[in-house]
């Protein structure tokens, strides 16, 4: 019962929170390297956040997932803003990060963000949510995967096989997350079999649908991607190594006077609290009967904290 107080009181807060809009002072930081930058966003410059616009810059699955048009919307009404969404690979997402041609990054490659505030890039990160990865391939499973606990067995075994596999080749963070299997299972895919797309998770789903191959796909992406018809199969997945965790990151405001901070720490604050978290939580269920995207902010775990 205490618990279940605490978790409503916390739910209350962020209401309170919610309702005073864009008006209140950002909250602190909790990931801040930056050299000369303040990590409390209070003493970064404050602009209006009216008709403002705001630069999302995000993986390619949060937005072919459906889950930032489900979302987006409320924040805009909210906010008096427009939210313009750049959907492209983790790699790409961080890069204009770094040239400042986006004021917030949504990204999923957990070592490339770490450098990134490392290297003063960004002012805030915070954890917003997590899903898995999944290899997907045809019914007919020619390389014999199907059932395999190990994801890096199940890497060789289609390396063995020399059967199709699509590659994102882009970047990104699912395709980074494919390099460091086939790395860990001491190999280099190379050959005519092997497709680096250089495309975004749809498109290779789709390209891999086409060409009856292997490929890794965030499960969020696979989920939305059947209702048009993908008839891929989830072929191996459980494996820790498939864990997915994204986060929200505040560009450094130095990198350019178009970066309204203030703004971006508004999106940051509403993404992580818990009414935010909980409609994350209900994403994709209704359709799929389980959600695309877990929940994973400070917030959310506080109010659940029995939650693997």
């Amino acid at each position: 019962m205490a618990l279940q107080r605490i978790g409503r009181t916390l739910a209350v807060i962020g209401l309170a929170v919610l309702l005073i809009g864009c008006a209140g002072a950002p909250r602190p930081s909790q990931d801040s390297p930056v050299a000369g930058v303040s990590d409390t966003p209070s003493n970064l410059p404050m602009e209006s956040t009216r008709a403002a616009r705001l630069r999302l810059a995000t993986t390619t699955s949060t937005a072919d997932s459906g889950l930032l048009d489900w979302l987006l919307p409320d924040f805009e009404a909210l906010c008096s803003c427009r939210v313009e969404v750049i959907a492209v690979g983790t790699g790409q997402a961080l890069e204009l990060g770094r040239r400042g041609d986006a004021d917030v990054l949504l990204v999923h490659e957990p070592t490339a963000e770490q450098e990134f505030m490392a290297a003063g890039h960004g002012v805030r990160r915070e954890a917003v949510m997590l899903n898995d990865f999944v290899l997907v391939g045809p019914a007919s499973d020619p390389a014999g995967v199907r059932g395999v606990t190990q994801v890096v067995e199940a890497f060789r075994h289609i390396a063995q096989a020399q059967a199709p596999f699509v590659s994102r080749g882009d970047e990104s963070g699912t395709h980074r997350k494919e390099q460091a299997i086939w790395q860990a299972a001491d190999l280099q895919p190379t050959g005519d079999w092997y497709l680096s797309a250089g495309q975004g998770m749809g498109e290779v789903l789709s390209l891999a649908e086409e060409l009856q191959a292997y490929t890794l796909s965030d499960r969020g992406t696979y989920l939305a991607r059947t209702r048009p018809g993908i008839r891929l199969e989830v072929l191996a997945e459980g494996d820790p190594l498939l864990r997915n965790p994204y986060h929200v990151i505040v560009v450094n405001p130095t990198k350019s006077p178009r970066i309204p901070a203030e703004l971006a720490n508004r999106l940051v604050d509403w993404l992580i609290s818990l009414p935010t978290q909980e409609r994350i939580g209900q994403f994709g269920v209704p359709e799929f009967g389980m959600p695309l995207f877990t929940p994973d902010s400070a917030a959310w775990r506080a109010a659940h904290p029995s939650t693997p």
